[in-house]
């Protein structure tokens, strides 16, 4: 599993500008299985996902297409993790640690 966390770059109104293209690239990954969760930080200077289901080059292939980062507005920090409890609802993301 993968926290991936961003960071604006760029100041807000030029965020707001991609902000309809990256709300649609977010609900195709959500379609595609990849995302589990998303929002803004707060205070509102990036936002947070939480992505399963695809390995680390996956993922660095997803972010570079979020349209955040093709317009230059933000950076991420990608941090994987192994979901090894989780809460009754999320129980098909657990994860077993590698052996």
């Amino acid at each position: 599993m993968f926290v991936l966390e961003l960071t604006y770059t760029a100041p807000l109104d030029r965020v707001e500008a991609a902000l309809q293209d990256h709300v649609e690239w977010l609900q195709k990954e959500y379609a595609a299985g990849h995302f589990i969760a998303a929002g803004r930080k707060v205070p509102r200077d990036g936002g947070v996902i939480l992505a399963a289901g695809v390995d680390r080059a996956a993922v660095e292939r997803i972010v570079a297409e979020d349209p955040f980062t093709v317009a230059g507005v933000c950076t991420y920090r990608i941090t994987e993790f192994v979901a090894t409890t989780t809460a009754p609802a999320l129980e098909a993301y657990r994860e077993q640690p590698p052996s």
